[in-house]
C-alpha cells in the first residue's frame, strides 16, 4: 500500500481509514456499469492512497459489483476491511424481489458472498434492509454464529431504526449502522446518533455527498438515464433539483473561502458531526478520488460550522428521498 493518504477512525471494534469507498456505483445503480477494468483500477487506486474499508452488496449487479471487488482487493488481502451485505430476496432473473433475512437464507447469502469476494471471512456483514417477518434477535443470532465459526468478523445494519438496533445489539453486538446521511438528509440526527453514541455503534453514511448533487454536477437541467436510479426519485425531479440548488450554492461559498471544493466541505462537514462517522463516497474517477480524500484533511472550524449550520437552517430541502416502493424497505 502506498503513503496513508486518510488517518484511522474506529467502528465498533473495527478500526478503518477516516474515508471509505462505496463501490455500488462502479457496476449497479448509476446506469451502464463502468468498464470492469477501470473499476478495478479505481479501487486500486483508493487502496494506494490509505483507504482500507470497501463497501459492496450481493445485491449490487446482483452479485457482479461483490465479484469485482474481490478481484480488485485480492492482492491486499488482510489489509482492508470489505464489507458486503444480506437481506434481499433476488430471484433467477437477478431481480430484487422483496426482503428476506431468514436464518437460512443469510447463511447461503454468507457463503456465496465469501466466494464472490474470495475471502476466508467477511470483515463487516450489513443487514441490508430490515425484514419485517423475521426477529431482528434470529437475524442477530445468526450472524452471531457465523461470527463463531469464522465467516464473518463484525455485524452491521443498514437502515434500521432505534428498536431494531438495540434489539439486534443485545443479541450480537453491533460494530456499524450504515443509512444515507449529509447535508440534504440529515433524519438521523434526531435519534439515530445518540443511540449509536450510546451504545458505541460506529456509523457509516452512505450518498454523503447526496448522490452527487452535493458536488454541484448537478443541476436542474441534468438527465439521468432508464437504469440510474436518481431518475425515479422525488428529490431529483427538475423541480426539486431547482429549489435545492441553495444548498449546492452555500456548500460553494464555504469551498470558495477555504479553497476547497463543494464535495469537500460537504464530507468534511459530516466528519466533523462525530469522531466515531466513516463515509463512505463512490466513484469511478480518479481525480474523484482524490478531491474526495481531501476532505480528510480539511478542517472546518467552529466558525464554519455555525456558518453552515445557520444557513442550511434557512434553507427547505424538496422532494422525498426515496419513492414510495422504496420506502416501505425503511425501518423505523
Amino acid at each position: 500500500m502506498g503513503e496513508c493518504a486518510v488517518d484511522t477512525r474506529r467502528l465498533g471494534g473495527l478500526e478503518v481509514s477516516t474515508l471509505g469507498f462505496g463501490c455500488m456505483g462502479i457496476s449497479h445503480g448509476l446506469g451502464p456499469a463502468a468498464d470492469r477494468q477501470d473499476g478495478i483500477a479505481v479501487i486500486r487506486a483508493a487502496v494506494e492512497r490509505g483507504v482500507t474499508l470497501f463497501d459492496t452488496a450481493e445485491v449490487y449487479g446482483p452479485y457482479v459489483n461483490e465479484e469485482l471487488v474481490g478481484e480488485a482487493l485480492a492482492p491486499f488481502r488482510g489489509e482492508v476491511v470489505i464489507a458486503t451485505k444480506f437481506g434481499f430476496a433476488i430471484d433467477g432473473e437477478g431481480r430484487q424481489v422483496g426482503v428476506d433475512s431468514r436464518p437460512e437464507h443469510i447463511r447461503q447469502v454468507a457463503d456465496a458472498s465469501l466466494k464472490r469476494l474470495g475471502v476466508e471471512a467477511i470483515d463487516l456483514f450489513y443487514q441490508h434492509r430490515v425484514d419485517p417477518t423475521v426477529p431482528i434477535e434470529d437475524v442477530a443470532g445468526t450472524v452471531g454464529e457465523l461470527i463463531r465459526q469464522g465467516k464473518v468478523r463484525h455485524f452491521g445494519l443498514s437502515e434500521a431504526g432505534v428498536s431494531t438496533i438495540r434489539r439486534a445489539h443485545a443479541v450480537q453486538p453491533v460494530s456499524a449502522l450504515q443509512s444515507e446521511y449529509s447535508l440534504w438528509w440529515r433524519e438521523p440526527e434526531e435519534s439515530i446518533l445518540p443511540v449509536l453514541q450510546e451504545l458505541g455503534i460506529g456509523f457509516v453514511p452512505f450518498s454523503p455527498l447526496g448522490r452527487g448533487f452535493l458536488t454541484g454536477a448537478i443541476d436542474a437541467s441534468t438527465t439521468f438515464t432508464e437504469r440510474d436510479i436518481r431518475a425515479g426519485l422525488p428529490r431529483f425531479s427538475p423541480e426539486a433539483r431547482a429549489a435545492n440548488q441553495a444548498l449546492v450554492d452555500l456548500l460553494g461559498t464555504v469551498a470558495a473561502r477555504k479553497g476547497a471544493t463543494r464535495a469537500q466541505v460537504a464530507l468534511a462537514w459530516i466528519l466533523a458531526q462525530r469522531p466515531w462517522i466513516v463515509p463512505i463516497p463512490g466513484t469511478r474517477s480518479v481525480t474523484r478520488l482524490a478531491e474526495n480524500l481531501g476532505a480528510a484533511t480539511l478542517e472546518l472550524t467552529p466558525a464554519d460550522l455555525a456558518e453552515i449550520e445557520a444557513a442550511a437552517a434557512n434553507i427547505e430541502v424538496r422532494g422525498d428521498r426515496y419513492s414510495a416502493q422504496l420506502q416501505r424497505y425503511i425501518d423505523r
